[in-house]
């Protein structure tokens, strides 16, 4: 298995399973292996994760505007890694949470710790 694969992009601007759900997110992670991007532990969801133990592939970079740091979830801890295929973060004026249309009006609520 390879843990990083530098040259493949993001599965698009949002978590795939909440997209195919019709659900919302908190914040976003990028797989380093394949590109999927899923929703955060603190998500309704937490389909980062999901994707990790369904497929092995332990690093994540986050993938919200102005972030860089990685996870490596078989560690339990951050990490580094190198420059991945672009983009490196959902559009900037994507909301987080969101997508905005989909978000209840009590969304703190639902975040999990």
């Amino acid at each position: 298995m390879t843990a990083i694969d530098t040259s493949t992009p993001p599965s698009g601007p949002g978590c795939v399973e909440c997209d195919a759900t019709g659900s919302w997110w908190f914040h976003l992670r990028r797989c380093a292996a394949c590109g999927h991007v899923g929703c955060c532990d603190s998500s309704p969801s937490q389909h980062a994760t999901a994707h990790w133990h369904a497929t092995g592939h332990p690093l994540v970079r986050s993938y919200e505007p102005g972030e860089d740091w990685w996870w490596d979830y078989a560690q339990g801890a951050y990490g580094d890694g190198p420059e991945l295929a672009p983009p490196l973060a959902h559009p900037a004026g994507q909301p987080a949470p969101g997508p905005a249309d989909r978000v209840p009006a009590d969304w703190r609520a639902h975040l999990r710790s």
